[in-house]
């Protein structure tokens, strides 16, 4: 199945770029450590997800379903791919990092001409697997058009998934009302979209300073991490009863696997390893010491493996507290997904992610976790594991966010920005409400 990718204003198609070259790169790369049979057969399904060969016959691979949708500035492009020509939507002006600007005037004013672009894309797909959105929060024209064409695509396919990539702003701050544009966007996702994929942007930083050791980082290399991370996720795997095959329904597996009750959609992701590309070859990793700071770092909420809190325990069988070692907070899970890359897959021990203590008590554990492999290594790395979680991870910032905004709400800071284009009190009443109760529900886990 293929997906059609949606990229939304400057953040979006930044990160869109560089998800399109790790997947080429890694397609294309010698480096699979895996039988030919097998490479040929990873190759083949990545392609029929994301690519299609040149008419042409050259040598560079096209983006298969793939909408730009670009205020200001066109992406750029790449010697070993490219995107379709006539997929993409372009204006001069952009939203002024105005949500209700970029979903009450661009949206309804560009609305025919985007979706005509997304149907088209949609129509080429021999059997479509469904959307997947890269956009940011803070912004004007990813988070406020984001928000418009994710209902757009629910009202015109019903039945396909829809997963949104979502980028959370630094918390020191890139916009003065990047709290208002997050809780808005955030609650119109919550009810047209069927997930939503949350990096954020203060972890991501962490992790070029501290793993990667970059000492200028820029936004490149920001999203070349996120884009690492998203590879390490769609590129293909075998799931667990699938068969011999590579699995070709993504999203849909996805959903089935870390989306059991649509109060609960919001889903994170942690990769390991992480380091620079010079240190690859004077590194080596065990799986049981991957596995073991995976989970470490699931129930502890760490974004990476350096800095874990090993004090974090599960709580005890009969424990009606949530951690009896630390005031703060064994993350609690309601699925977990592991995936893994390179050799000696099968081997592995995956049996402490199928603790009881690391769910929620209302779903069985066997149908909590699930388990993806393959052979094939990806992006160079040997062995490489990533965990994609629903869990009481984002709870923090979502939290500070929506209390930031309230506190601008309860002073009328900056509303007249917003009830200019149509954007009420009522409706903030209306956001607010919907985040709160996302905060209820995650909190009573």
């Amino acid at each position: 199945m293929s997906i059609v990718t949606v990229q939304l204003g400057q953040c979006g198609n930044q990160t869109g770029h560089e998800v399109f070259s790790a997947l080429c790169s890694d397609i294309r790369g010698t480096h699979g450590l895996c039988s030919k049979k097998e490479n040929e057969s990873y190759q083949d399904a990545c392609k029929e997800r994301f690519f299609c060969e040149e008419e042409s016959g050259g040598t560079a691979l096209k983006v298969l379903s793939g909408v730009q949708i670009w205020f200001l500035s066109m992406a750029a492009r790449s010697g070993l791919w490219r995107y379709n020509s006539h997929s993409h939507f372009c204006q001069k002006q952009g939203s002024g990092n105005n949500w209700a600007n970029g979903y009450s005037v661009h949206g309804p004013r560009h609305k025919e001409a985007i979706m005509n672009l997304v149907q088209k894309e949609a129509e080429k797909c021999d059997r479509l697997g469904g959307f997947f959105t890269i956009m940011s929060m803070a912004g004007g024209t990813g988070s406020g058009l984001g928000a418009f064409v994710t209902q757009c695509l629910r009202d015109a396919f019903p039945t396909s998934f829809i997963l949104n990539h979502v980028i959370w702003p630094y918390g020191t701050g890139e916009v003065i009302v990047q709290n208002y544009n997050s809780v808005l966007t955030l609650s119109h996702l919550y009810h047209s979209s069927d997930a939503l994929l949350v990096h954020e942007n203060d972890v991501i930083h962490k992790i070029c300073a501290q793993l990667m050791n970059i000492k200028q980082i820029s936004f490149r290399d920001v999203n070349q991490v996120i884009a690492h991370q998203l590879g390490s996720v769609f590129q293909p795997t075998h799931t667990a009863g699938g068969g011999p095959g590579y699995s070709r329904n993504p999203l849909g597996d996805l959903m089935e696997t870390l989306v059991p009750h649509p109060e609960f959609r919001v889903l994170g992701l942690r990769n390991i390893p992480q380091v620079p590309e010079t240190s690859l070859a004077y590194s080596t990793f065990s799986w049981p010491g991957l596995i073991k700071h995976l989970r470490q770092m699931l129930i502890a909420n760490a974004q990476m493996e350096e800095g874990i809190d090993w004090q974090v325990r599960p709580p005890q069988p009969g424990s009606s507290t949530p951690s009896t070692n630390k005031p703060l907070h064994f993350n609690t899970s309601i699925a977990n997904l592991v995936i893994l890359r390179g050799k000696d897959v099968h081997s592995v021990d995956l049996g402490s992610f199928q603790d009881p203590s690391l769910y929620t008590s209302w779903l069985n554990p066997q149908d909590a976790f699930n388990a993806w492999k393959t052979p094939r290594a990806f992006n160079k790395y040997e062995k490489s594991a990533s965990l994609v979680s629903n869990s009481q991870f984002l709870l923090k910032p979502l939290d500070s966010i929506v209390g930031k905004a309230w506190n601008m709400f309860a002073s009328k800071a900056y509303l007249h920005q917003y009830t200019k284009f149509g954007i009420q009190e009522e409706d903030f009443l209306d956001c607010f409400t919907t985040l709160e109760q996302v905060i209820s529900s995650y909190t009573n886990l």
